[in-house]
């Protein structure tokens, strides 16, 4: 039980820290020559680590949990497929944060990504954050039997410009209760790369 916990929580971390540093590369100029320096030093770790990591330049990434959807516009906001190894384990995921830093998403499945897969939801995460003080965060619960976290579908892999395609569904608590409600989260994501 606990190795499933530290797994689900690296995940988790693994994805907001891939957030955390694609998001850097979205950024318009508003910030210092020191702060991007720092970010390519990141982003560079991030890829000797994980080469097989991208980050969409168009396409959205929409989410749906209880009456309310999110739109991450890869032109604009920081979308990214990533790919990773915890251990002997593979994973494979989309991280989203909106431009102004106040919303990111992220949901992984164990495995290696291809065309037409689906696949169980490993780990997941939405986090809103108003302000420092008024923080929402929903995760995928740890009280989940396997296979009953939700599902991912592939469909398409890097395909020409596709980077990937397809849709999933999870299930997102707002606590880490056994007894919390679980929300249905269902997004669709289409993410291209540049042209070559």
């Amino acid at each position: 039980m606990h190795s499933k916990r530290f797994t689900n929580w690296y995940v988790s971390l693994v994805l907001l820290l891939s957030v955390l540093v694609v998001s850097c590369q979205k950024d318009t100029g508003e910030q210092a020559v020191d702060q991007k320096k720092i970010a390519l030093n990141a982003d560079s770790a991030l890829s000797a680590t994980s080469p097989d990591n991208f980050l969409a330049t168009e396409g959205t990434l929409t989410i749906k949990m209880k009456d309310t959807t999110y739109t991450f516009d890869a032109a604009k906001d920081s979308v990214a497929f990533v790919n990773m190894s915890a251990g002997e384990n593979r994973y494979f995921g989309i991280t989203a944060i909106n431009k102004e830093h106040t919303m990111s998403f992220g949901v992984s499945s164990k495995g290696a990504a291809a065309d037409s897969l689906t696949k169980p939801v490993a780990g997941g995460q939405l986090l809103m954050m108003a302000d420092v003080m008024h923080t929402r965060q929903y995760t995928l619960t740890q009280y989940a039997e396997p296979g009953d976290a939700g599902k991912i579908n592939l469909v398409k892999y890097r395909q020409n410009d596709i980077l990937a395609k397809g849709n999933f569904f999870t299930f997102l608590s707002k606590d880490d209760d056994p007894n919390s409600s679980l929300y249905r989260v269902e997004g669709i994501f289409e993410l291209k790369l540049k042209k070559q």
